[in-house]
């Protein structure tokens, strides 16, 4: 009887802790996908917006137009390569989750960490290092910061299912 209940008791835990590793993967799958979605809009609005990031619409008082082409080119063209490595790290870190993450595997768990927390964390502080430009932080960063919520949520629900498997 005694050994039924605590077999009873594992396989209950166990479904626990995979139904966590499936939840988590979602969230930070669905945070991937929010990286991606980011990064398109970073890529369209070097387009057709103000020739400047989401959330930046001058520098220093000057729009695209007032700038030296060369230079409006130059800022154009490390937008596109920045976007371009968002939506790459938000692809990686969607696959990772989804496929990866959501079957156990702790090498996928922990690479989709790495993948995410290296871009952000390069990426994020130069935000906040003076005052070289003005840019509104709830649309420039604001959706940046609500998906590393979800990927922190999805990261943390699943961390011990991943233990476990």
């Amino acid at each position: 009887m005694a050994t039924e209940k605590s077999v009873t008791d594992e396989q209950g835990e166990q479904v626990q802790f995979e139904s966590q590793v499936r939840k988590g993967a979602a969230l930070m799958a669905l945070a991937g996908i929010a990286f991606v979605g980011y990064g398109v809009v970073f890529l369209v609005l070097n387009f057709v917006g103000s020739g400047f990031e989401l959330g930046v619409s001058t520098l220093a008082g000057m729009t695209a137009a007032d700038l030296d082409p060369t230079v409006a080119y130059y800022i154009s063209h490390l937008h596109v390569a920045t976007a371009a490595f968002i939506i790459s790290t938000g692809i990686a870190v969607a696959g990772l989750s989804w496929y990866g993450v959501r079957q156990g595997r702790t090498w996928a768990w922990a690479t989709a960490i790495v993948s995410a927390v290296v871009g952000l964390a390069l990426a994020l502080p130069m935000h906040w290092t003076g005052d070289a430009f003005a840019h509104d932080w709830v649309t420039h960063l604001g959706p940046i910061y609500l998906a590393t919520i979800i990927f922190i949520v999805g990261v943390v629900l699943s961390y011990r299912g991943v233990q476990t498997t």
